[in-house]
């Protein structure tokens, strides 16, 4: 039997400015910090739920462009009034064909994240 790929273990983001990118993750998306910190050259953050991929932060320059990180939310409008709320400009969200709603956004260095939720 061939084998098998059981997860996604981490994701890796080079960032510019560590700093901002950790207060980003942590205070803004409430991501809990489990290595580094705001004067680390590496940093690692996971979402509440222990089962999630680690997000990983590596100080270096940056690659825009790449893709992006999609992250489930419970309720994907109050998530997007929140960000708001906190002076960031995400997109609307939106009702997508395949099931979902969601709305995009960009972290202090460029990269693409989704928040989503499947529709019941």
């Amino acid at each position: 039997m061939a084998p098998t790929i059981e997860k996604i273990s981490a994701i890796t983001f080079r960032v510019l400015n560590m700093k901002a990118s950790v207060q980003f993750y942590r205070n803004v998306l409430g991501m809990e910090l489990l290595y580094g910190g705001e004067r680390a050259s590496f940093s690692s953050l996971r979402p509440n739920d222990s089962e999630s991929a680690i997000l990983n932060l590596e100080r270096g320059d940056t690659v825009s462009r790449w893709g992006r990180l999609i992250f489930h939310v419970t309720d994907v409008d109050a998530f997007w009034t929140n960000l708001k709320e906190k002076g960031f400009d995400p997109e609307i969200p939106r009702d997508a064909s395949w099931g979902e709603r969601y709305f995009h956004t960009l972290d202090p260095d460029g990269h693409e994240l989704s928040f989503a939720r499947p529709l019941r």
